[in-house]
């Protein structure tokens, strides 16, 4: 049975709790979202009949400034999900010293077995019994897994039209006809693929060469192999949730990305031999981003990993027993609240652009993006190097400062 996402927060939490000199009642709050928001979204689906769905947004954190986080499709939902992510994007935005709390929002579905017309309707009814709790400067969403930027659009246009003008910095990730921003389809991928040539300089790996593995070809998997190949790393394995390949020459991501498309999964593609999930773990090769859900790197496997390098482009794919069994490998670890932030980061450009109303070009984008990766992946290797402790470890008490220090300044109300 899967770890509870929920109680791997906790547990993170209390161990930082130790190692920071912070209120106890920091950590106390940490624990606990400020506002949990459960509706009943009713649909009518396309054979006429009416489908009621459940949809959540989660609150955690607003020391820092508006909630951000996505909104996830997805049939395997669950309110403690919900909070472990919206917990989750609030160390996130802290570690890259972004000026947002975390959120996150949900709804149990599966897009893949809903109609477009089903899909919008769905998103503009949860749009609207959420209208109050968002904003552009109360909760901003963004694209997660299971939706897009057709998605964002539908929310930016319900939002828009019950305020009776347009508002664009209401999300992110929007296409860029609507104010979307150059390069945030890529910017999760792109950041992992920065983290993981960062940390690879630091152990002395070659990238040009190296054998990567990916588990999720999704926005953030794809994007981070186009990235990685592009440095000159060679994409062996990739896997998704109907199967896997691998070709230890390396496979052409540009195909398989074409035949994950039209089949709906990496699994048979040509000229590859087939892979499971579960070997993709034990794989020998240099790096390995797990970039789908949450809970794939365990104790039952961890002790079966051979990469030389995890960088974490999905949230929360390693439970802490599995990190601990890792760090005694000797495997470094990128955390996911450092590794893919790259997203997060960029709907902050996107964000800043639409409140001013203003197109930066793309190399504007990717180099700001690439400025703060890089700054943030440093300052968290240098207190990992200094206390002693994991890449994970050194993520939270850096997050965890810069939010009690926040705290401390606002006080508590009333």
């Amino acid at each position: 049975m899967a770890e509870n996402p929920l109680r791997v927060v906790e547990e993170q939490l209390d161990f930082i709790g130790e190692l920071v000199k912070v209120e106890p009642s920091v950590i106390a709050q940490l624990k606990k979202p400020r506002r949990v928001i459960e509706v009943s979204i009713p649909v009518r689906m396309d054979d006429g009949h009416v489908e009621v769905f459940t949809g959540y947004r989660v609150h955690h954190c607003r020391w820092r400034g508006p909630y951000k986080g996505g909104i996830r499709y997805h049939p395997r939902v669950d309110l403690d999900e919900v909070k472990a992510l919206a917990a989750w994007m609030t160390f996130k935005t802290a570690v890259v010293d972004l000026p947002y709390g975390g959120a996150k929002g949900g709804v149990i579905c599966d897009p893949r077995r809903l109609s477009v017309g089903e899909v919008e309707r769905l998103t503009r009814r949860y749009t609207s019994m959420i209208r109050d709790d968002i904003g552009p400067f109360i909760d901003v969403p963004a694209p997660d897994v299971g939706t897009d930027a057709q998605v964002m659009a539908w929310i930016m246009d319900t939002y828009s039209s019950l305020k009776g003008y347009s508002v664009p910095e209401v999300v992110t990730g929007k296409p860029v006809e609507l104010g979307g921003s150059y390069g945030r389809e890529a910017a999760t991928g792109r950041g992992v693929a920065i983290c993981a040539g960062e940390a690879a300089e630091k152990i002395g790996l070659q990238l040009k060469g190296a054998k990567v593995a990916l588990q999720g070809y999704g926005k953030v998997g794809y994007y981070a192999a186009e990235s990685l190949e592009a440095m000159g790393a060679r994409i062996i394995a990739v896997t998704d949730a109907g199967g896997g390949v691998y070709d230890p020459e390396g496979l052409n991501i540009l195909k398989l990305k074409a035949h994950e498309r039209e089949t709906g999964s990496v699994a048979g593609f040509p000229g590859a031999r087939p892979l499971t999930n579960e070997e993709l773990f034990s794989l020998e090769c240099d790096v390995l981003v797990p970039a789908a859900l949450e809970n794939v790197i365990t104790s039952r496997n961890a002790g079966d990993v051979e990469a030389k390098l995890i960088v974490e482009g999905a949230n929360g794919p390693t439970t802490p027993e599995a990190d601990r069994i890792l760090n005694e490998k000797g495997i470094l670890v990128v955390p996911d609240i450092l590794a893919n932030a790259g997203g997060v980061t960029v709907s902050y450009f996107e964000w800043v652009q639409n409140l001013n109303r203003e197109r930066w070009p793309l190399e504007t984008v990717n180099r700001r993006l690439e400025d703060r990766m890089r700054e943030s992946f440093h300052a968290v290797y240098k207190l990992s190097r200094e206390r002693g402790e994991s890449m994970r470890t050194a993520a939270y008490i850096i997050a965890v400062e810069r939010l009690a220090e926040a705290h401390l300044k606002l006080g508590l109300f009333p």
